[in-house]
C-alpha cells in the first residue's frame, strides 16, 4: 500500500509541475527515415498498416521496408501488390521463421538506407502526423536514441477490448509522467522510432527476448544513451478481443519483462535512472501484485485456521463458539489505506483518460467500466505472473 500510494503521488505531482508542456515536443526537421514492419501471418491487417504508413504527412523521402517471417498466409502476396504500385515499399523474406519480432526488424534496420528508422507492427496504424512530431526528439539532443508515442487500442468493440483501452490510454499518460524524469523504460512495438547507427552499436534487437522493445531500452540507457516520450503522436493497435488471446498476450510480456530484469540486475543502484529508479519501478510494477496476493492468502488461510481451531476446540470443550460481545466492526488503519489507495488509482484513472480526451471511452457503461478494471482486471495480473513465472521456469514459452 505504501509503495503504491508513493507511485501515485509521485505521478500526480509529476503532472501538476509539468502539466503545461506535457503534450509539447520539439519543432524538428523532416529528414529520411525508414520504417522498417515485422510481419507473420497478418494478411488481413497488414494492408491497412501500410495505408497508414503511405498517408503519413512528411516533407522528407520514407522508405518502408515489410519484413515477412515466412508466414504462412497470403501476407507477401498483399506486400507484393502494394511493392508493385509503390516504389517506397519493399518486401524482404526471411529464410526461416523465427517465431518473434526481433530478428525480422534487425534484418530490417541492417537493409535500411537512412540514418533514422522507426519500428512499426503489422496490424498497426500510426496518425498522420506522429513521425513528424517524434523525430524532433532525436534532432534535439544527441543523447536521445529511441522515441515512442502514445499507444492506443483500436478497437472498443467487445468488452475485453473496452478495458484494454482505458489500460493502454493510462499507460500512455503515465508513460509520458515518467519521460518528465528520464525513466521511459520501453519503445513499444506498435510504433518507434530510432537512430539506426546506436541500434547497430550496441547489438541490434535481443533474439532471445520475449520483449524486445523493452530489452532494446535498457541496453540503450545502460550505454548512457536515453529514450523520449511524445504524447501528441499517437498510433493505434490491434488488441485481444477475447481473454484467452489477452492472457497469452499478457504472459508473454511478463515472461519478456523476467528475462530483461534477470539480465541487467547487475545494474541495480548504477548506471543512473536505469538502476537507481527503472530496474526497481519496473521490479515493483511486476511483482508487487504477486506480493500483496501472497499476503492477502497468508492472512485469510490464518484466519479460516484460527477460527476452524478455535471452533473445534470449542464444540470439544462445550463452551460457546461464539459470543455477540466479541464481533467487531471496526475498521483497522489497512482499511483506511486500502479505500485511500482504491480512490486514488480510481481519480488516476479518470483524470488519465479525461487528459488523453479519450471521450469515446465516456460512454453511459464508462464508470460500471473503470470499476471493473480497477477490482477485478488489474486483479487478475498476479495470476498471470504465476503461470508467466511457472512457464518461464519450465523453459516453455513462445510468442
Amino acid at each position: 500500500m505504501f509503495v503504491g500510494l508513493y507511485m501515485l503521488s509521485l505521478l500526480f505531482l509529476l503532472y501538476i509541475q509539468n502539466r503545461k508542456r506535457v503534450f509539447d515536443y520539439p519543432k524538428g526537421k523532416a529528414v529520411p527515415v525508414s520504417i522498417i514492419v515485422p510481419c507473420y501471418n497478418a494478411e488481413k491487417s497488414i494492408g491497412r498498416t501500410l495505408d497508414s504508413l503511405l498517408r503519413l504527412k512528411y516533407d522528407a523521402p520514407i522508405e518502408i521496408i515489410v519484413v515477412d517471417d515466412k508466414s504462412k498466409d497470403n501476407s507477401t502476396k498483399v506486400v507484393s501488390e502494394y511493392a508493385k504500385r509503390y516504389d517506397n515499399i519493399r518486401l524482404i523474406v526471411n529464410e526461416r521463421n523465427s517465431g518473434r519480432a526481433a530478428e525480422p526488424t534487425n534484418i530490417g534496420v541492417k537493409a535500411a538506407k537512412y540514418d533514422y528508422v522507426a519500428v512499426t507492427d503489422d496490424d498497426s496504424t500510426p496518425e498522420e502526423d506522429a513521425l513528424i512530431k517524434m523525430i524532433g526528439f532525436l534532432q534535439e539532443d544527441d543523447r536521445v536514441s529511441a522515441v515512442t508515442c502514445a499507444v492506443l487500442a483500436k478497437h472498443t468493440e467487445t468488452f475485453m477490448q473496452k478495458l484494454q483501452a482505458i489500460e493502454y490510454t493510462v499507460i500512455a499518460w503515465s508513460r509520458k509522467l515518467l519521460d518528465l524524469v528520464d525513466c521511459v523504460y520501453v519503445t513499444p512495438g506498435p510504433f518507434a522510432l530510432y537512430r539506426r547507427d546506436r541500434l547497430i552499436e550496441v547489438g541490434l534487437f535481443d533474439t532471445n527476448n520475449m520483449t524486445q522493445d523493452i530489452e532494446i531500452v535498457w541496453r540503450l540507457i545502460s550505454r548512457g544513451y536515453i529514450a523520449r516520450m511524445c504524447l501528441s503522436a499517437r498510433v493505434h493497435s490491434e488488441t485481444p478481443r477475447r481473454l484467452k488471446a489477452w492472457f497469452r498476450q499478457r504472459i508473454r510480456w511478463n515472461i519478456g519483462g523476467t528475462q530483461t530484469l534477470l539480465k541487467y540486475k547487475k545494474y541495480v543502484f548504477q548506471k543512473g535512472m536505469l538502476g537507481a529508479f527503472i530496474i526497481p519501478f519496473f521490479s515493483l510494477s511486476l511483482f508487487l501484485g504477486l506480493i500483496g496476493l501472497g499476503i492477502f492468502l497468508y492472512l485469510f488461510t490464518r484466519r479460516i485456521a484460527v477460527f476452524y481451531l478455535s471452533s473445534l476446540y470449542s464444540v470439544e470443550a462445550q463452551t460457546t463458539i461464539l459470543r455477540l460481545s466479541e464481533l467487531s466492526f471496526s475498521a483497522s488503519i489497512l482499511n483506511y489505506f486500502g479505500i485511500i489507495l482504491f480512490l486514488l488509482g480510481a481519480s488516476f484513472t479518470f483524470f488519465g483518460l479525461t487528459v488523453m480526451g479519450e471521450r469515446k471511452l465516456y460512454r453511459y457503461d464508462t464508470f460500471f467500466n473503470v470499476m471493473f478494471y480497477m477490482i477485478v482486471y488489474l486483479m487478475i495480473y498476479p495470476i498471470i505472473m504465476i503461470t508467466g513465472l511457472y512457464k518461464f521456469a519450465r523453459g516453455k514459452y513462445s510468442w
